[in-house]
């Protein structure tokens, strides 16, 4: 079967033998054993996601309520929980299914199968990547930390978008002036000093943290969070 599975679990057992059960029907498989590498995990575009409650980090809910803005896959709950409230919560934080643990895991194949053939919803996922709170939708050309939008002006934004999208390289000024104005571009690359500082600023102001490090002599790097 075609389809790209990110399941989340903090057990190992279940995690590998989840894994070595969807692709030996054919799936490519993605795994994560909390909150922050899931969210690390959905620049894979996962079709659909497995997604344990009890998780070490984060309560599995919030990550589902924090991601189901920008991904329109199937999210599927796996939690021990029986209580009727606990299913009402996982819908309501935008579950598409909740299932029991311990579950049969060809009724589980069976479900994700099901789900994947009515998923010919417009598959138009933003794409978007997580760095902790803070949610880069590229698609959307928005940044949110959790619930706050921020306001990025369009050069501000396409130095966001190179930057995080290469999290961890390295660029220079001239290299950076180049990539949002073009070779040919006319202009002065000091100006991107100016652009990233009101860009610091702007994220600090909402998050408290720096997500653009400065390399002295260098350049400039998006600090992978």
């Amino acid at each position: 079967m075609d389809g790209r599975l990110l399941i989340v679990d903090d057990e190992e057992d279940i995690l590998s033998v989840l894994k070595e059960y969807f692709q030996y029907l054919g799936y490519t498989v993605y795994t994560a054993g909390s909150g922050a590498l899931a969210l690390e995990k959905l620049k894979y575009h996962p079709d659909l996601i497995l997604l344990d409650i009890n998780l070490p980090d984060v309560d599995g809910m919030q990550i589902c309520r924090q991601i189901r803005d920008y991904v329109s896959c199937p999210i599927l709950f796996l939690s021990a929980r029986v209580q009727e409230e606990d299913r009402i919560r996982g819908f309501a934080s935008g579950g598409d299914d909740y299932i029991l643990k311990p579950f049969q895991i060809r009724e589980l194949g069976a479900r994700v199968a099901a789900h994947l053939r009515r998923e010919a919803r417009n598959t138009a996922d933003s794409a978007v990547r997580f760095f902790g709170k803070l949610a880069v939708d590229y698609s959307r050309r928005t940044v949110r930390y959790e619930e706050t939008p921020v306001s990025l002006t369009k050069t501000e934004f396409d130095i966001v978008e190179l930057l995080s999208e290469q999290s961890g390289q390295i660029y220079d000024r001239e290299r950076i002036y180049e990539k949002i104005r073009g070779f040919d571009a006319d202009g002065d690359s000091s100006v991107i000093a100016e652009h990233i500082r009101r860009i610091r600023g702007k994220l600090k102001t909402v998050s408290g943290e720096e997500y653009i490090r400065t390399v002295w002599g260098v350049g400039y790097q998006w600090c992978v969070k």
